[in-house]
């Protein structure tokens, strides 16, 4: 399922927001909510979650990744990622990692704000060349 109508998009930012609301962030209070949609067209979210151990620290939209491996659901064709900053933030080079593991080069991924400012990118333009499972496969 492709993440074509404005209406779809609004659901992935409600559901980035919900996750935002739930970010565990009591060092950096910079708060995360992340949404993704499954090729199944299922929902999923997640939240960043600190630890006083910052390199334990894990990020929202691997959270988001996460709850629907648990779920077996391991194919992607959209992402938000939601924060309160003025400045529109993207994912950090280990979630374009992940998320170039999972979804496809052309899927999108949008960075929204609660100005509903609003960028989107290819997981190809958050990654070029990214090393991806075909890297292992290919001889």
């Amino acid at each position: 399922m492709s993440v074509e109508k404005n209406n779809d998009w609004q659901k992935l930012i409600e559901s980035a927001q919900q996750g935002y609301n739930n970010a565990y962030a009591p060092y950096s209070k910079f708060h995360v909510g992340a949404a993704a949609i499954t090729e199944q067209g299922t929902i999923v979210k997640g939240c960043n979650v600190e630890n006083a151990s910052y390199g334990l620290t894990v990020c929202a939209e691997r959270n988001c990744i996460a709850q629907a491996v648990i779920q077996g659901q391991q194919t992607f064709s959209a992402m938000v990622v939601y924060t309160e900053q003025e400045k529109l933030t993207p994912p950090c080079g280990a979630c374009r990692q992940v998320i170039a593991e999972f979804f496809a080069p052309e899927a999108e991924v949008m960075a929204v704000n609660h100005l509903d400012n609003r960028k989107t990118w290819t997981v190809a333009q958050l990654l070029p060349d990214a090393f991806t499972p075909k890297n292992l496969l290919e001889q």
